[in-house]
This record gives structure tokens, C-alpha cells and sequence, in this order.
């Protein structure tokens, strides 16, 4: 190859590399601007005022050698892993021990390479992957039916909210707890934009949604309640309740459970009475990362089916009675028509659902059980400990493994504690500035006793 037919490249330092997978020579580029009547990339731009292209230019370092960048992520990684055994934050991500086991069934090729299954034949690994995950996410939420998983828990959300808008659509009004996790209901927001009304129903002094308060806010026009299953703070919510109150006026009810190892304790929300019921499943497989990936679980009832957002599959028999797996519902734009498709989701989070089937069939019930036991037992010990020092119980109402606590140098403590390499919770100051000493902390399986101790004594000021 000469060096004029060379595709573009990437510099590192020491070495020129030509980036074989980028197909367009700068022949090919050219032709294309020719096409279009431009002369230039900097000609696609010219409507963006000169200033603003002069002020996003990057200005980005030298380039590193793949040693160099190898070492940074490791020394950055191992701090990560050390600070794992020191979080007590969840709020929608949680720290978790993951097998061996996991990463093993993950990296095997056919499955991390593998695509969209479009053609079952040769895609029958994939497929039965995700009915498995697809069975047990029913049976988590105690629904009839789930999907093939969605991006994360708060698009799940969102499309749920959306779903439950095209089943009653006459109604235009959106009831959203209070105590639903902020980003959830941020998205919330985003997807219904302002063709819906949004309302948010309080929470009370338990730390529940305010059961009065929706009295008063139901209508006839409500499509939708949706609550957090437990909720932000921590605590149980009594779903059934909430359930009932939105069926009176002919709504339907979403449950959100960001943390599904809770309903290995709970009931499930299908058998409470929600009519969807989403979360995400990053706790079961997937390590905490900067942001993600996070992976959406959706289950509703039989009859709501075909209001579904994204794609199921399903179970069939070949011409010579043979067990096999393919798509049976797509009521997404790639496969309908626009103006008859649920949802715009392109794919499920492959990857995470096999995370999630493999995690969850190597604990097994008992197991799952045992874990959330465990997780639940430490976080009351550790808040009886921090109420023992000085710390007060936000909330009332019971929880799982999440909890808050109120104390007048909160902010205080909790920077002295990120000093000293303990995440010390979540601050809820962040999105509730009705609490503006109030920490949100979580306790699993990954913590240390000796970092549950230390956290203590840093919270109650004996250590600087």
C-alpha cells in the first residue's frame, strides 16, 4: 500500500498507526463534499458563529504509549477496587461481589461478539440467554411477562410511563412520587416534555409517599402513579396501598426497584398490584463503573402485552419438533412501521442480561435470599451504631439495606470522611434541600467490618 492510498491514522507517540476499520481515503471524502457542494469539513460547520467553533477547539496532551496508557488505567482501576471495599453509597448503583463465574460466561466470543439476533438459526446461544433472563426477571417483579431488558432503569421508567399514556389515552396526567429517585424523575420529565402534565406527590414524615396527598391529587385524568419499590430513601413503601388508590380512578400503577436483590426479600410488585414494573439489574453481575452500563428490566401483565415497549423473546418447536428460540414480539421502528411501533429502543443490553441470568442462576433463590438477609442485617447494625453516636433516623418507616441519617455537621463528617477514602453515602442535599443534613447510606456484602467501624467513628467525629 502506498502511502498516498493509506486511510486516516492515529498518532501515539513513537509510532504512526494506520486505523484499518475507517474506510473513507481522503479521495473518498473528497467526493462526498463534491456531492454535497462544500469544499470543506470546516465548510459543514461555517453556520456555527466563528466564536463558539474558535472556543470548542480541545486542547488535548501528548499522546501516550500503549504502556503508558495500559499503567495509568491499571493504577487508576486498583484505587477503584480499594475504595469498593470503603463505598457506602448506592442510590441506584451498588457494590457487589460478582463471580468468577460472570466474567468467564461473558468472555467467552460468541457471546461478546455476537449481534442482534435477526437470524434465530444461527443464534440460538443469545436467544435462550435472554428468555432465561426474560423468566427470571418475571418472576423477580412477579409479573407475566418481561422483555428483553432496556437501557437502564430510568428510560425503563420512562417508557413505562409512556406505555401506560398509550393504554389510557385520554388522560394526560402523570403522578410521580416524591421519594422516586431524582434521575429517574428528571427522565421522567424529559421523555413526557410538555405535551403531559407532571405532578409530584409529597412524602411524608416516614419517608413514604404521602398517602393523603394522593388522595387528593388522583383524578380521572391520571394515567399513571409511579413509585419507587423500596424508594430513594430507603424505605418500603406499601405499595399495595398506593396500588389500590390509582386503580379506584382507572390508572394504572408503575413500581421502580433499583436494587433487585430487595425483592428477594419483598413481595413482588406484580403481586401488590402494579401493572408494570421496571428497575435496573446492574446489582446482579455488572461492577460499579463511571456512569454505567446499567441494564433496564420491564415486566407487565399478560393482557398489557402488546403495549410493551422494545422486543421479547420466546420459545418454539422446528418442522421436526425441535426446542428453539426466536423474536417473537418487535413493536419497535425497526420492525413496524413508525406510527405503530412502542418504542424507538434499538437493542437490549446483551451483555448485562447474560451478566444478570449468570449471577442470579449461580446464587439461586436461597442464595439471592441469604445475600439480601445479610445486606439487610449490616446496614440496621450500622445505623443503630451512627444513632448511637449522635446521628438521628431521618425516616421511620422500614428498609431494606439503604437508610438516611440526619445530623447538624452532616456535610462536615461527610467531607472528612471522603478525606480519608470512605464514601460516607450519598448527600441528600444534593436534590432535596429540605434535607441539608441528611446522608443516604448503603451497606452490602463488599464492605469490610473494619471500614464499618472506622466510617462510625469518623461520622461521630472521634478521628479527625
Amino acid at each position: 500500500m502506498t502511502e498516498r492510498a493509506l486511510p486516516p491514522f492515529v498518532r501515539l507517540r513513537g509510532a504512526i498507526e494506520p486505523v484499518r476499520f475507517l474506510p473513507h481515503t481522503e479521495d473518498d471524502v473528497a467526493a462526498m463534499l463534491a456531492a454535497i457542494g462544500v469544499h470543506s469539513l470546516d465548510d459543514l460547520f461555517a453556520d456555527i458563529p466563528a466564536d463558539l467553533r474558535a472556543r470548542a477547539r480541545i486542547a488535548l496532551p501528548d499522546g501516550l504509549s500503549e504502556a503508558e496508557v495500559r499503567a495509568y488505567f491499571e493504577a487508576r482501576a486498583a484505587q477503584n477496587f480499594a475504595r469498593l471495599e470503603r463505598c457506602f453509597a448506592g442510590a441506584g448503583a451498588y457494590p457487589h461481589f460478582v463471580p468468577a463465574a460472570v466474567d468467564h460466561v461473558l468472555q467467552r466470543a460468541e457471546f461478546y461478539s455476537a449481534y442482534t439476533p435477526y437470524q434465530p438459526e444461527v443464534s440460538q446461544g443469545t436467544l435462550q440467554a435472554t428468555f432465561e433472563f426474560q423468566t427470571l426477571v418475571a418472576m423477580l417483579l412477579g409479573m407475566e411477562v418481561a422483555n428483553a431488558s432496556m437501557y437502564d432503569g430510568a428510560s425503563a421508567t420512562a417508557e413505562a410511563v409512556l406505555m401506560a399514556l398509550r393504554l389510557r389515552p385520554q388522560r394526560t396526567r402523570v403522578l410521580v412520587s416524591r421519594a422516586l429517585h431524582p434521575q429517574y424523575r428528571e427522565t421522567i420529565r424529559t421523555y413526557l416534555g410538555g405535551n403531559f402534565e407532571y405532578v409530584e406527590v409529597p412524602v411524608d414524615a416516614s419517608g413514604r409517599t404521602d398517602v393523603a396527598c394522593l388522595h387528593q391529587q388522583c383524578d380521572q385524568n391520571t394515567a399513571a402513579l409511579v413509585v419507587g419499590y423500596p424508594n430513594f430513601f430507603g424505605a418500603i413503601e406499601n405499595l399495595a396501598e398506593l396500588c389500590s388508590i390509582v386503580h379506584a380512578h382507572g390508572g394504572l400503577a408503575i413500581s421502580a426497584t433499583w436494587e433487585v436483590l430487595a425483592l428477594a426479600l419483598l413481595r413482588p410488585p406484580g403481586e401488590l398490584g402494579a401493572d408494570i414494573a421496571t428497575g435496573d439489574g446492574q446489582s446482579f453481575g455488572t461492577p460499579l463503573s463511571y456512569g454505567g452500563p446499567g441494564l433496564g428490566l420491564f415486566a407487565t401483565r399478560q393482557e398489557l402485552l402488546r403495549a410493551m415497549p422494545g422486543r421479547l423473546v420466546g420459545q418454539a418447536q422446528d418442522s421436526a419438533g425441535r426446542r428453539g428460540f426466536v423474536l417473537t414480539l418487535a413493536t419497535r421502528e425497526q420492525h413496524i412501521r413508525r406510527e405503530r411501533a412502542t418504542s424507538n429502543i434499538c437493542t437490549n443490553h446483551g451483555l448485562m442480561t447474560l451478566a444478570f441470568t449468570t449471577y442470579a442462576c449461580l446464587l439461586g433463590k436461597h442464595g439471592l435470599r441469604r445475600l439480601a438477609a445479610r445486606n439487610t442485617s449490616r446496614a440496621h447494625r450500622l445505623q443503630t451504631a451512627l444513632c448511637a453516636k449522635g446521628w438521628e433516623a431521618r425516616f421511620a418507616a422500614p428498609f431494606f439495606n439503604e437508610f438516611a441519617v440526619a445530623h447538624p455537621q452532616a456535610q462536615a463528617r461527610w467531607r472528612q470522611a471522603l478525606a480519608r477514602n470512605l464514601l460516607a453515602g450519598v448527600p441528600l442535599w444534593r436534590w432535596y434541600d429540605e434535607y441539608p443534613d441528611t446522608l443516604l447510606l448503603c451497606v452490602t456484602e463488599s464492605p469490610s467490618d473494619a471500614a464499618c467501624e472506622e466510617l462510625v467513628a469518623v461520622l461521630a467525629g472521634e478521628v479527625p
